[in-house]
Protein backbone atom coordinates (compact mmCIF):
# COMPACT_ATOMS: atom_id res chain seq x y z
CA UNK A 1 0.00 0.00 0.00
CA UNK A 2 1.24 3.53 -0.67
CA UNK A 3 2.78 5.18 2.35
CA UNK A 4 0.33 8.05 2.11
CA UNK A 5 -2.60 5.67 2.63
CA UNK A 6 -1.33 4.76 6.07
CA UNK A 7 -0.15 8.07 7.47
CA UNK A 8 -0.73 11.76 6.92
CA UNK A 9 1.84 13.95 5.33
CA UNK A 10 4.37 15.18 7.92
CA UNK A 11 3.19 18.34 9.63
CA UNK A 12 -0.27 18.31 7.99
CA UNK A 13 -3.54 17.44 9.76
CA UNK A 14 -5.56 14.43 8.66
CA UNK A 15 -8.74 14.89 6.63
CA UNK A 16 -10.73 13.83 9.69
CA UNK A 17 -9.10 16.55 11.81
CA UNK A 18 -9.73 19.20 9.14
CA UNK A 19 -13.39 18.12 8.98
CA UNK A 20 -13.69 18.41 12.77
CA UNK A 21 -12.14 21.89 12.75
CA UNK A 22 -14.61 22.95 10.08
CA UNK A 23 -17.64 22.06 12.17
CA UNK A 24 -19.46 25.11 13.61
CA UNK A 25 -19.35 25.49 17.37
CA UNK A 26 -22.40 24.17 19.22
CA UNK A 27 -24.70 27.13 19.93
CA UNK A 28 -24.94 28.21 23.56
CA UNK A 29 -28.72 28.23 23.92
CA UNK A 30 -28.47 29.24 27.56
CA UNK A 31 -26.43 32.34 26.74
CA UNK A 32 -28.94 33.27 24.05
CA UNK A 33 -31.84 32.81 26.46
CA UNK A 34 -30.29 35.12 29.04
CA UNK A 35 -29.21 37.66 26.43
CA UNK A 36 -32.84 37.99 25.33
CA UNK A 37 -33.59 39.52 28.76
CA UNK A 38 -31.65 42.68 27.80
CA UNK A 39 -29.70 42.46 31.04
CA UNK A 40 -28.27 45.58 32.67
CA UNK A 41 -25.27 44.76 34.85
CA UNK A 42 -26.54 46.70 37.88
CA UNK A 43 -27.61 45.10 41.15
CA UNK A 44 -31.05 46.75 41.10
CA UNK A 45 -31.79 45.14 37.73
CA UNK A 46 -30.69 41.74 39.08
CA UNK A 47 -33.10 41.89 42.01
CA UNK A 48 -36.01 43.35 40.04
CA UNK A 49 -35.77 40.80 37.22
CA UNK A 50 -34.76 37.52 38.82
CA UNK A 51 -38.29 36.13 38.87
CA UNK A 52 -38.68 37.14 35.21
CA UNK A 53 -35.40 35.38 34.40
CA UNK A 54 -36.63 32.14 35.97
CA UNK A 55 -39.97 32.40 34.18
CA UNK A 56 -38.22 33.05 30.88
CA UNK A 57 -35.93 30.03 31.26
CA UNK A 58 -39.02 27.92 32.01
CA UNK A 59 -40.61 28.97 28.76
CA UNK A 60 -37.53 28.83 26.54
CA UNK A 61 -36.54 25.33 27.69
CA UNK A 62 -40.08 24.02 28.25
CA UNK A 63 -39.22 23.24 31.88
CA UNK A 64 -42.01 21.47 33.72
CA UNK A 65 -40.33 20.09 36.84
CA UNK A 66 -38.70 22.79 38.97
CA UNK A 67 -36.92 22.85 42.31
CA UNK A 68 -36.05 25.96 44.29
CA UNK A 69 -32.96 25.34 46.39
CA UNK A 70 -33.06 27.00 49.80
CA UNK A 71 -36.54 28.42 49.22
CA UNK A 72 -37.47 27.80 52.85
CA UNK A 73 -40.13 30.09 54.23
CA UNK A 74 -39.80 32.58 51.37
CA UNK A 75 -40.10 30.82 47.99
CA UNK A 76 -39.79 32.87 44.82
CA UNK A 77 -43.25 31.93 43.53
CA UNK A 78 -46.55 31.75 45.37
CA UNK A 79 -49.01 28.88 44.65
CA UNK A 80 -51.02 30.98 42.20
CA UNK A 81 -47.92 31.86 40.18
CA UNK A 82 -46.86 28.22 40.13
CA UNK A 83 -50.25 27.27 38.75
CA UNK A 84 -49.98 29.97 36.06
CA UNK A 85 -46.55 28.63 35.04
CA UNK A 86 -48.07 25.15 34.56
CA UNK A 87 -45.15 23.53 36.38
CA UNK A 88 -44.56 21.07 39.18
CA UNK A 89 -42.61 23.02 41.81
CA UNK A 90 -40.62 21.59 44.72
CA UNK A 91 -39.30 23.90 47.44
CA UNK A 92 -36.13 22.70 49.12
CA UNK A 93 -34.43 23.73 52.35
CA UNK A 94 -31.85 22.26 54.70
CA UNK A 95 -34.07 23.04 57.71
CA UNK A 96 -37.40 21.33 58.19
CA UNK A 97 -38.48 24.24 60.37
CA UNK A 98 -38.14 26.66 57.46
CA UNK A 99 -40.36 24.47 55.27
CA UNK A 100 -42.88 23.97 58.07
CA UNK A 101 -43.94 27.64 58.01
CA UNK A 102 -44.91 27.50 54.33
CA UNK A 103 -48.62 27.85 53.62
CA UNK A 104 -50.46 24.82 52.21
CA UNK A 105 -49.98 24.00 48.56
CA UNK A 106 -46.22 23.53 48.33
CA UNK A 107 -44.37 20.32 47.53
CA UNK A 108 -41.22 20.24 49.71
CA UNK A 109 -37.90 18.40 49.96
CA UNK A 110 -35.64 18.71 53.01
CA UNK A 111 -31.95 18.06 52.26
CA UNK A 112 -28.57 19.80 52.20
CA UNK A 113 -27.66 20.69 48.61
CA UNK A 114 -23.95 20.52 49.42
CA UNK A 115 -24.15 17.34 51.48
CA UNK A 116 -24.86 13.67 50.93
CA UNK A 117 -27.92 13.45 48.66
CA UNK A 118 -28.13 9.67 48.69
CA UNK A 119 -31.17 10.00 50.96
CA UNK A 120 -33.05 11.66 48.11
CA UNK A 121 -31.91 9.25 45.39
CA UNK A 122 -35.38 9.17 43.77
CA UNK A 123 -34.92 12.86 42.91
CA UNK A 124 -31.88 12.24 40.72
CA UNK A 125 -32.41 13.22 37.06
CA UNK A 126 -35.80 14.64 38.05
CA UNK A 127 -35.73 18.41 37.42
CA UNK A 128 -35.71 20.52 34.29
CA UNK A 129 -34.76 23.68 36.19
CA UNK A 130 -33.12 24.18 39.59
CA UNK A 131 -32.79 27.73 40.86
CA UNK A 132 -31.80 29.60 44.00
CA UNK A 133 -31.31 33.13 45.26
CA UNK A 134 -28.93 34.20 48.02
CA UNK A 135 -28.32 30.56 49.02
CA UNK A 136 -24.98 29.41 47.63
CA UNK A 137 -23.00 31.83 49.80
CA UNK A 138 -24.19 29.81 52.81
CA UNK A 139 -23.13 26.35 51.66
CA UNK A 140 -19.73 25.13 52.94
CA UNK A 141 -18.75 23.47 49.66
CA UNK A 142 -19.96 25.26 46.56
CA UNK A 143 -18.41 22.80 44.14
CA UNK A 144 -20.21 19.90 45.80
CA UNK A 145 -23.46 21.84 45.68
CA UNK A 146 -23.10 22.35 41.91
CA UNK A 147 -22.18 18.68 41.53
CA UNK A 148 -25.29 17.64 43.46
CA UNK A 149 -27.44 19.91 41.31
CA UNK A 150 -25.99 18.18 38.26
CA UNK A 151 -27.20 14.87 39.68
CA UNK A 152 -30.67 16.27 40.36
CA UNK A 153 -31.11 17.72 36.88
CA UNK A 154 -32.62 15.77 34.03
CA UNK A 155 -30.54 15.61 30.83
CA UNK A 156 -30.64 19.07 29.27
CA UNK A 157 -31.75 20.58 32.59
CA UNK A 158 -30.64 24.03 33.74
CA UNK A 159 -29.31 25.32 37.07
CA UNK A 160 -29.46 29.01 37.93
CA UNK A 161 -28.00 30.60 41.08
CA UNK A 162 -28.31 34.26 42.10
CA UNK A 163 -25.39 34.95 44.45
CA UNK A 164 -23.46 37.75 46.18
CA UNK A 165 -19.83 37.68 45.08
CA UNK A 166 -16.35 38.10 46.45
CA UNK A 167 -14.53 40.43 46.53
CA UNK A 168 -17.10 43.12 47.11
CA UNK A 169 -16.15 44.75 50.43
CA UNK A 170 -19.33 44.03 52.48
CA UNK A 171 -19.08 40.32 51.63
CA UNK A 172 -15.37 40.17 52.39
CA UNK A 173 -16.13 41.59 55.86
CA UNK A 174 -19.05 39.19 56.29
CA UNK A 175 -16.74 36.33 55.30
CA UNK A 176 -13.95 37.33 57.69
CA UNK A 177 -15.92 38.43 60.73
CA UNK A 178 -17.22 35.96 63.35
CA UNK A 179 -20.76 34.85 62.49
CA UNK A 180 -22.37 36.58 65.47
CA UNK A 181 -20.65 39.88 64.75
CA UNK A 182 -21.57 39.75 61.05
CA UNK A 183 -25.21 38.95 61.91
CA UNK A 184 -25.37 41.86 64.39
CA UNK A 185 -24.12 44.29 61.72
CA UNK A 186 -26.67 43.07 59.18
CA UNK A 187 -29.47 43.49 61.72
CA UNK A 188 -28.27 47.01 62.46
CA UNK A 189 -28.36 48.00 58.79
CA UNK A 190 -31.55 46.10 57.92
CA UNK A 191 -34.00 46.30 60.81
CA UNK A 192 -36.39 43.80 59.21
CA UNK A 193 -33.78 41.03 59.53
CA UNK A 194 -34.96 39.30 62.68
CA UNK A 195 -34.59 35.67 63.75
CA UNK A 196 -38.36 35.25 63.58
CA UNK A 197 -39.17 36.99 60.28
CA UNK A 198 -35.99 36.79 58.20
CA UNK A 199 -33.19 34.77 59.86
CA UNK A 200 -29.52 35.40 59.10
CA UNK A 201 -27.46 32.33 58.29
CA UNK A 202 -23.65 32.03 58.39
CA UNK A 203 -22.02 32.96 55.08
CA UNK A 204 -19.15 30.91 53.62
CA UNK A 205 -18.89 32.25 50.02
CA UNK A 206 -17.56 28.98 48.64
CA UNK A 207 -17.24 29.46 44.87
CA UNK A 208 -19.16 32.74 44.99
CA UNK A 209 -17.27 34.57 42.25
CA UNK A 210 -18.17 36.53 39.13
CA UNK A 211 -14.89 35.51 37.46
CA UNK A 212 -16.01 33.82 34.25
CA UNK A 213 -12.87 31.71 33.69
CA UNK A 214 -12.75 30.50 37.29
CA UNK A 215 -16.40 29.47 37.44
CA UNK A 216 -16.39 28.01 33.93
CA UNK A 217 -13.40 25.78 34.75
CA UNK A 218 -15.07 24.42 37.89
CA UNK A 219 -18.48 23.82 36.30
CA UNK A 220 -16.99 22.23 33.19
CA UNK A 221 -15.11 19.79 35.41
CA UNK A 222 -18.42 18.87 37.07
CA UNK A 223 -19.87 18.09 33.63
CA UNK A 224 -21.97 21.13 32.65
CA UNK A 225 -21.87 21.89 28.91
CA UNK A 226 -23.29 25.42 28.67
CA UNK A 227 -22.18 27.98 31.26
CA UNK A 228 -22.98 31.67 31.70
CA UNK A 229 -21.64 34.01 34.40
CA UNK A 230 -23.48 37.34 34.41
CA UNK A 231 -22.01 39.90 36.85
CA UNK A 232 -23.92 42.73 38.47
CA UNK A 233 -22.27 45.72 40.09
CA UNK A 234 -23.11 47.62 43.25
CA UNK A 235 -25.13 46.83 46.37
CA UNK A 236 -27.35 48.63 48.88
CA UNK A 237 -25.29 48.34 52.05
CA UNK A 238 -24.23 52.00 52.04
CA UNK A 239 -27.69 53.55 51.63
CA UNK A 240 -27.67 54.99 55.16
CA UNK A 241 -24.20 56.53 54.74
CA UNK A 242 -24.48 59.34 52.13
CA UNK A 243 -20.78 60.14 51.65
CA UNK A 244 -19.69 56.51 51.43
CA UNK A 245 -22.69 55.74 49.21
CA UNK A 246 -21.77 58.48 46.72
CA UNK A 247 -18.15 57.36 46.50
CA UNK A 248 -19.29 53.77 46.10
CA UNK A 249 -21.70 54.65 43.30
CA UNK A 250 -18.98 56.62 41.48
CA UNK A 251 -16.49 53.78 41.72
CA UNK A 252 -19.15 51.17 40.85
CA UNK A 253 -19.86 53.08 37.64
CA UNK A 254 -16.22 52.67 36.62
CA UNK A 255 -16.23 48.96 37.53
CA UNK A 256 -19.40 48.40 35.49
CA UNK A 257 -18.03 50.10 32.40
CA UNK A 258 -14.73 48.20 32.60
CA UNK A 259 -16.28 44.92 33.77
CA UNK A 260 -13.95 44.47 36.74
CA UNK A 261 -15.28 41.09 37.82
CA UNK A 262 -13.38 41.05 41.14
CA UNK A 263 -15.46 44.03 42.26
CA UNK A 264 -18.90 42.78 41.18
CA UNK A 265 -21.53 42.66 43.91
CA UNK A 266 -23.74 39.88 42.56
CA UNK A 267 -23.95 37.35 39.74
CA UNK A 268 -26.33 35.05 37.98
CA UNK A 269 -24.52 31.76 37.38
CA UNK A 270 -26.31 29.49 34.95
CA UNK A 271 -25.33 26.09 33.57
CA UNK A 272 -26.96 23.29 31.54
CA UNK A 273 -26.45 19.58 31.98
Amino acid sequence: MPVTDAITFAGLPSAETVHRWAQPAEPNLLAAALASLDIENHHEWAWANYKRAVRDLCKKFAARRLIEIGGGRDPLFDPTEIEQLHVEMTVNDIAAGELAVLPPGYRTACFDVSGDISTVAPLRNSFDLAFSRMVFEHVPDGRQAWSNLYELLAPGGTALAFIPTLYSLPYVLNWLLPDKVAAAIVKQVYHHRTDEADPIFPARYSWCFADDARIRTMLSAVGYREIVVQPFYGHGYYRSFPVIRNVHEWFTGIARRRDWRLLAGFAYIAARK
